[in-house]
C-alpha cells in the first residue's frame, strides 16, 4: 500500500504536476563532514577488501563503547553483529530466532517491515492494538493477554516509527513484569533513541533490569539520529552468543560483510564525535513538530498527538475519513501532497507525515491537507 502511494506520487511528478512528499523515512539533512571523510580516508588507505563477516574489531569496539557510555550496556564483541541496515539484522534475527508456528507479538501501528518478516519466517504476527487514547503504547494488561505457550519474542520500537511514541522507564519496568518467568523475548528497535524531544529520556529496553537485558535483543544503527540511511549500516547486540553465530552464519552465506568504507565511517558516529551536528537536526526537527502539531491541530476534523521522538505525525482522519487509502491517494491526485496511509502501519483512520522537510514546505502541505479537509466536510 505505501509503495503504491510513493508510485503514485513520482508518476505524478513525472506528468509535471506539482508534489510535495511527506512520505520519506529519511533525514533531510546531509551526512556530517567527519563521518565523509573517515570514508574518503579509508578509500584512500586502500581499505576496500573483504571484513569479518560480524564487522571490524574496531568497528565492534566502538559499538561497545556507545552502548555501555550512553546506554549503561555492556556487551562483548562476540554479541555484536554489523548488517546492512537495521534492517537486515532484524531479517537474520527473524530467521534465526524464529520456527513454523511461532508466534510475535507486534503493537500496532507499526513499521510495515515488522510483521513481513515474521510471517516470512513462518511464524504468526500477533497484533496489539494501541490508539491516541493510550499514547500509542501497549498496557501491561494487553501484554498479558497477548502472550501464549507459542510466544516466541515481542517487538518493541521506542521512539516509534510511526507516531513518534516513547516508552518511558516506568512503562518499560511494567512491561518488564509480565515478561518474567516466561521464555519470551523482546527486540527492542532504537532507531530513533538519539531525535527525542521537549526533555525526553530515551530509556534502552535492556537496561532495565538483568532478567531484561538478559531477553533483550537490541537493534539500531545510524541511519536516522545521523543522516545515513544510504551508507546501510545497522546493528545488533543481545547476550546470546549462540543466536549472534547463527546470525552470523547465515549473513555470511548471504551478503557477508557490510560495506569496508562504511565501517570505517560509522566509527567517528559511534564514538560520539559529531553529538553537536546531531543536536543541531533533533533541534531542528524538535522546532518543525511543534509548528506542525500546532497547525494539524487547527484544522476542524482532524487532531494529532505530539509526539516524543522520531520525525512522524500520526494524523487521526476519523472523523472525515474511514479510509485511509482513499483519503490519501485522493489527496495527492488533487492537491498535490503525499502522506502515508495509517492501514499500512496496522492502524485504520491515519495518516503519517514525515517533517522530513523545511518549515516551509511543511506549512504549504499542511494547507493544501486543511483545503482537502475542507472539501471532504463540505
Amino acid at each position: 500500500m505505501t509503495i503504491a502511494i510513493s508510485t503514485l506520487a513520482r508518476n505524478l511528478k513525472d506528468e509535471g504536476k506539482d508534489i510535495l512528499s511527506f512520505s520519506a523515512g529519511e533525514p533531510d539533512f546531509d551526512t556530517p563532514e567527519l563521518i565523509k571523510e573517515a570514508a574518503i580516508d579509508a578509500i584512500r588507505q586502500g581499505f576496500t577488501k573483504y571484513t569479518a563477516v560480524a564487522g571490524i574489531p574496531e568497528l565492534l569496539e566502538a559499538i561497545r563503547g556507545k552502548l555501555s557510555r550512553e546506554n549503561g550496556l555492556e556487551y562483548s564483541r562476540d554479541q555484536i553483529i554489523v548488517s546492512n541496515g537495521a534492517k537486515q539484522s532484524l531479517f537474520n534475527l527473524t530467521q534465526a530466532l524464529l520456527d513454523e508456528g511461532d508466534e510475535v507479538i507486534i503493537p500496532a501501528p507499526y513499521w510495515v517491515t515488522y510483521p513481513e518478516l515474521v510471517k516470512y519466517a513462518g511464524a504468526k504476527p500477533v497484533i496489539i492494538e494501541t490508539d491516541d487514547r493510550s499514547g500509542f503504547k501497549i498496557t501491561p494488561a494487553q501484554l498479558e493477554a497477548a502472550i501464549t505457550e507459542r510466544t516466541k519474542l515481542l517487538i518493541l520500537t521506542s521512539p516509534s516509527n510511526p507516531t513518534g511514541s516513547v516508552y518511558n522507564r516506568e512503562e518499560l519496568k511494567a512491561l518488564a513484569e509480565v515478561l518474567k518467568g516466561t521464555e519470551v523475548r523482546v527486540v527492542s528497535d532504537e532507531m530513533y533513541e538519539k531525535l527525542v524531544f521537549d526533555g525526553t529520556e530515551f530509556v534502552a529496553t535492556a537496561s532495565i533490569s538483568d532478567d531484561m537485558f538478559a531477553r533483550t535483543i537490541t537493534v539500531n544503527g545510524l541511519s536516522k539520529s545521523v543522516a545515513m540511511t544510504g551508507w546501510r549500516f545497522g546493528y545488533l547486540a543481545t547476550p546470546d552468543v549462540d543466536l549472534v553465530k547463527k546470525m552470523i552464519s547465515l549473513q555470511s552465506q548471504s551478503t557477508s560483510n557490510i560495506c569496508s568504507i562504511t565501517q570505517k565511517a560509522a566509527i567517528p558516529a559511534l564514538e560520539g564525535k559529531v553529538d553537536d551536528v546531531i543536536e543541531t537536526m533533533r533541534q531542528a526537527f524538535e522546532s518543525r513538530m511543534h509548528e506542525a502539531v500546532t497547525l494539524f491541530n487547527e484544522i476542524d476534523g482532524l487532531s494529532v498527538l505530539q509526539p516524543k521522538g522520531a520525525f512522524y505525525l500520526f494524523v487521526n482522519i476519523k472523523d472525515v475519513s474511514d479510509d485511509s487509502m482513499c483519503f490519501s491517494q485522493e489527496l495527492l491526485k488533487e492537491y498535490g501532497v503525499a502522506v502515508v496511509p495509517g492501514i499500512g502501519f496496522g492502524s485504520e483512520g491515519y495518516f503519517r507525515f514525515s517533517y522530513a522537510s523545511d518549515i516551509v514546505t511543511i506549512r504549504e502541505g499542511i494547507r493544501r491537507i486543511e483545503k482537502f479537509v475542507g472539501k471532504l466536510r463540505g
